[in-house]
């Protein structure tokens, strides 16, 4: 979920399933008081022109929709007796592009498409807002994309390292609490390789930060302490001693780290 702010609106987006949707209800309430919101999207709704987008947009993006239903409302459509809640819009076509929520972040809510176009029953200054805000908050997500991508790599060659460790250096007499012990010890072992400290002796140099050593790297570093976690899963996986491990993976740790920092000054010289 996040939030925008739209001519001093807040709205909300939440993804589902990839697409973003962003909410109507919101959206309508910068047009009308809270309690006129629904019927601010059901007249919206009920028209001619909305139903065929609404209608195409299903067609383009949606093979479960049921075009026969949507043949019927569209008849209807226009006439003063013609009235249709989002929720019998969704029921009757099997539509995707607006759902409802309930719960705290409840509402109506429309995929992005959908609901530039409905921006423009709010007036079109709001709908050209909504739009830049929007792309905004895209450019903001694909910068933080690249350290996020580079911190769940670690999580995953965090569990083969540790699958590893639990296989080969585990004995199954061991206590959970000795067990813990053995885990921490190994992670040290990257650490001090990468990094050239523990996590106790970075904690203790660093009292006034939150989080660990390693929510401190730098992008080069979760990518060498990735790769450093496959070669230590590896290297114990051939049964060589802890203190030979760590020779290895410091000479490797300054290689990789030496390699990646040039790269990032030849794209930096770009």
């Amino acid at each position: 979920m996040a939030k925008i702010k739209v001519e001093n609106t807040e709205i909300t987006i939440v993804t589902v399933e990839e697409r973003d949707y962003i909410s109507l209800t919101d959206m309508a309430n910068a047009k009308e008081s809270e309690s006129r919101a629904a019927d601010i999207i059901k007249n919206w709704l009920r028209t001619r022109y909305t139903l065929e987008f609404l209608g195409t947009w299903e067609q383009i993006h949606n093979p479960k929709f049921k075009v026969v239903e949507f043949d019927h409302f569209k008849m209807q459509a226009g006439l003063p007796s013609f009235v249709m809640s989002v929720s019998e819009w969704i029921e009757k076509t099997n539509a995707i592009g607006i759902i409802v929520r309930k719960g705290k972040y409840g509402g109506t809510y429309a995929h992005k498409d959908i609901a530039f176009e409905f921006g423009s029953a709010i007036s079109v200054p709001f709908k050209l807002y909504l739009i830049t805000e929007f792309q905004r908050l895209k450019e903001e997500e694909q910068k933080q994309l690249g350290w996020t991508a580079k911190r769940e790599l670690t999580k995953i060659n965090y569990r083969i390292h540790t699958d590893a460790i639990k296989q080969n250096l585990i004995p199954k007499e061991l206590t959970p609490a000795e067990t813990s012990i053995i885990y921490a010890n190994e992670a040290d072992v990257l650490n001090v390789a990468l990094f050239g400290m523990t996590a106790k002796q970075w904690r203790d140099e660093n009292p006034e930060l939150q989080g660990n050593i390693r929510d401190y790297a730098s992008i080069n570093e979760l990518i060498c302490l990735a790769n450093l976690e496959n070669l230590n899963a590896v290297f114990i996986n051939e049964k060589m001693p802890q203190k030979e491990r760590l020779i290895r993976l410091n000479k490797i740790a300054i290689q990789q780290m030496r390699i990646l920092q040039e790269v990032e000054n030849r794209e930096l010289l770009k």
